[in-house]
């Protein structure tokens, strides 16, 4: 699964736009100090995330929308189009 695929997973099963969900852990005073495992137990109680859709959010929690570009263009289930990720919702593509 791509990351982008894991941020649109994260959208269909919360129904909250990504970057809905990026500023209210924003306003929660989650950044890029915070340890993962918080966000993690976050996103759990409150909308039932497992670890790996969670730790997704988490990097984009942390350190922005930007992704490396190593998975960018190649072949197979974990490559991504951009090293961008769209927070804006599927249907806004």
């Amino acid at each position: 699964m791509s990351f982008q695929a894991y941020i649109d997973a994260i959208e269909k099963k919360t129904g909250r736009l990504p970057q809905d969900l990026v500023d209210e852990a924003h306003a929660r005073g989650f950044g890029p100090d915070t340890k993962s495992g918080e966000i993690i137990a976050w996103l759990a109680e409150e909308y039932e995330l497992g670890r790996g859709h969670a730790m997704a959010l988490v990097h984009v929690v942390k350190n922005g929308p930007q992704i490396s570009d190593k998975h960018v263009g190649t072949t197979g289930t974990h490559r991504d189009e951009s090293n961008l990720l769209r927070l804006d919702g599927i249907a806004n593509r």
